[in-house]
């Protein structure tokens, strides 16, 4: 019979199950990339306040992802980085910290998908209506664009959390390898019929609503190109929806990959490095998509490295 231990506040989190020989070169591959997601999205921050020819919407709603990219990865890739060089029994966290954890990894999901819906409205202003961009853009827009990309994502992540509080725990073990709300409320004997209504309704909402907004938008910037053949138009259309669209299927696709897999128990391991690499690799792209496509950037840092 199973030993029930109600509501500790020291849990257990299973993390990776990996080889002596394995556990360095996953070690060495993290840390590099946690090193280079923060040294190039703190920097494209920094560059964007510093040089006022950067202070335009795009760059400036650009921010938020950056800012969202080393917020997600800073709660969780130093503490995977640490399990995986003890033994499981001594990977442990605290009941707090292991909510603190869970709700910084949600607002990072989250805010991936309303920062890239809030970055796909300024495209469509600035193609669809070049000639009023600048007023319908303006400084006060810019920030309730940013304020409602992090207070819906900060509402919705707070009732999926607020319902996990509510049950009393039974177990200690998280069966992932960091904390999250299904590993939360899995440590629940009580019927979790209502979070599990919730989880499923806030996934359907979330995503129906940033492919169908993203759908809308790039819709109506290609029927705005396909009625005005300007060639400047569409090519700035085309350079500028690229690097969005390409960062949008980028977190798409790595985030599709660990909700199927959660569907197959046999696959766990593979839906944990995969939940792993959600947060690492779009983190990783799109600094370096956005530095590539942007001539801007280009001249700012050219100043910096090669001034005159």
């Amino acid at each position: 019979m199973e030993n029930y231990t109600y509501n500790s506040l020291t849990l257990q989190i299973e993390g990776l199950e990996i080889t002596k020989t394995n556990k360095y070169t996953i070690s060495i591959f993290l840390l590099s990339s946690y090193v280079f997601i923060l040294i190039a999205n703190v920097g494209i921050v920094i560059l964007i306040w510093k040089e006022r020819s950067l202070h335009q919407p795009m760059y400036l709603l650009f921010c938020n992802l950056s800012i969202n990219d080393v917020m997600g990865n800073s709660a969780l890739i130093p503490r995977v980085i640490a399990d995986i060089h003890v033994s499981p029994s001594q990977r442990l966290i605290h009941y707090y910290d292991c909510l603190l954890q869970a709700f910084i990894a949600h607002m990072f999901g989250t805010n991936a998908h309303t920062v890239l819906m809030i970055m796909a409205f300024d495209r469509y202003v600035a193609i669809c209506n070049p000639l009023r961009y600048s007023i319908i853009m303006n400084d006060k827009m810019v920030l309730k664009l940013t304020v409602s990309a992090w207070g819906v994502a900060f509402v919705l992540v707070g009732i999926l959390l607020g319902l996990t509080i509510r049950l009393n725990r039974c177990r200690t073990l998280i069966r992932n390898s960091y904390c999250d709300n299904a590993s939360l409320f899995k440590l629940s004997c009580e019927n979790v019929f209502i979070n599990n209504v919730y989880g499923l309704t806030f996934t359907v909402v979330l995503l129906s609503s940033s492919i169908g907004s993203i759908i809308l938008t790039y819709s109506k910037i290609t029927a705005a190109c396909l009625t005005n053949k300007s060639k400047s138009l569409n090519s700035k259309a085309l350079k500028t929806c690229s690097t969005h669209l390409c960062l949008y299927l980028i977190m798409l696709i790595t985030g599709f990959i660990p909700i199927t897999l959660h569907r197959f128990p046999q696959y766990t391991e593979y839906r944990k490095i995969s939940a792993i690499l959600f947060n690492v690799v779009p983190s990783s792209f799109n600094t370096v998509i956005y530095v590539l496509q942007s001539k801007e950037i280009h001249k700012c840092l050219l100043n910096i490295f090669h001034p005159k």
